[in-house]
């Protein structure tokens, strides 16, 4: 959420920032800034008709002290009506506090001044690309055919139990993305993240935190009986850690990892570009999580998109790094880069990680703020990373070391893995 004191003083800077998402947002900020403005009047009046009530409060006990009876009694019923207009003047505040609230949760982030114009994905901007596609052997298949004919994952046994998109990953598929899920919570501890392991489930302060709801695109998977979110991402959770805390300037950075599960509904998802892995409603994921001084907040973004493509490298993965277009950015995010794998039997490429900076947006939220010395606390800025997303990386190992007799494993996963292959038999 956007502070509010920041589109009062700069309105126009921030509809224009706006404007990169393809967003009117003039008409939006207008209509914020009339709600701010009738709280406040609001506050005002309840303010000055308590302090009447307190001034008339005291003038009643100094005219009964005085033996002044009857105009005492006068008093006190101009003082209940008093009482009676704050009453209702309460009322009509949190009314108008809640609506005002309501407002701003509608507003997205405003782009970071480096992220291009642009309506969706074809606006993205390649910054960088690695990695040496492999040259397949005749009759190469996509892995959702490759996890059948090893058997590695069995995504009809996964529709019997629950539906489409929760597959079933067997034998060496299960212990691939064991391996994979410890390789990157090792890599990402040495790089200096402390890992975690948190809650699945998360409660609507939760997800009004860090920006999942409003859920306006229908993603989140709700219990029924109970007020409560199946989460998806870790980043929910950890990044709620920190809601409602002051830190101290010396605790900065924080930097988290953890892996969890993730379910997401993906409704629309539909066609050939979603088959097998490539777009699943639970899936695994390691993530990172950086709350930083607002100063550094941008170098730290660039160390983490070192560190996701380390990860890649690592893995032999050919990748090609993206700075999302307005239209592209997420809700959230300041700035973003997207990390994809390519997937040499589909001949496209899948994204395996979202980093991004959110700036205050989601501190503002949390009311997450940090101090240094007596300053008065100010917000911090929260960071986030796929570190990384297992689905798509899995897809693309499968795909992109297959070999006429069976899949090569990539050497850091060996250890991990406990087998070099994937082979028939």
């Amino acid at each position: 959420m956007l502070p509010l004191q920041l589109l009062r003083e700069q309105t126009d800077r921030i509809a224009q920032a706006l404007s990169k998402r393809g967003l009117d947002a003039g008409p939006m900020l207008e209509e914020i800034l009339r709600k701010d403005q009738e709280r406040r009047s609001l506050q005002a009046q309840l303010d000055e008709t308590l302090a009447e009530a307190n001034r008339k409060s005291k003038e009643i006990g100094e005219l009964f002290k005085a033996g002044k009876g009857a105009e005492a009694q006068a008093l006190k019923a101009e003082s209940a009506q008093l009482k009676e207009q704050s009453k209702t003047l309460g009322e009509s505040l949190s009314r108008a506090a809640d609506a005002l609230q309501e407002a701003l949760y509608q507003v997205p982030n405003a782009p970071h001044e480096s992220v291009p114009a642009g309506q969706d994905e074809a606006d993205n901007e390649v910054v960088a690309e690695g990695g040496k596609r492999p040259d397949l052997p005749e009759g190469a298949m996509p892995h959702w055919e490759l996890a059948r004919e090893y058997d590695l994952i069995d995504f009809e046994l996964g529709v019997k139990i629950t539906g489409a998109g929760f597959p079933v990953y067997k034998g060496k598929g299960a212990r691939l993305q064991r391996a994979l899920i410890q390789f990157f919570l090792d890599r990402n501890t040495e790089a200096g993240y402390t890992e975690v392991q948190v809650p699945h489930l998360v409660n609507a302060d939760s997800g009004y935190g860090t920006g999942q709801l409003p859920d306006k695109e229908g993603q989140m998977y709700e219990l029924k009986e109970d007020p409560l979110y199946l989460i998806p991402t870790a980043e929910v959770p950890v990044t709620n850690l920190f809601r409602d805390e002051i830190l101290e300037a010396s605790q900065l950075p924080v930097r988290y990892t953890a892996y969890s599960p993730c379910f997401r509904r993906e409704a629309g998802s539909y066609g050939a570009h979603v088959r097998g892995l490539n777009r699943l409603h639970q899936f695994d994921k390691v993530e990172i999580v950086r709350v930083e001084h607002p100063e550094r907040s941008y170098e730290a973004l660039d160390g983490m998109v070192a560190h996701v493509k380390s990860l890649l490298e690592a893995l032999g993965l050919p990748y090609r790094i993206l700075r999302l277009c307005g239209g592209d950015l997420g809700f959230t995010s300041a700035l973003t880069f997207d990390f994809e794998v390519w997937s040499a039997a589909q001949e496209r490429w899948l994204e395996v990680s979202s980093v991004s900076n959110f700036e205050a947006f989601q501190a503002n939220r949390l009311k997450l703020r940090f101090r240094d010395g007596n300053e008065k606390p100010q917000l911090a800025h929260t960071l986030n990373g796929s570190a990384l997303a297992l689905p798509r990386v899995l897809a693309g190992i499968l795909e992109n070391f297959q070999e006429a007799d069976g899949i090569r494993i990539p050497e850091v996963l060996v250890p991990y893995a406990g087998f070099d292959r994937i082979q028939l038999g």
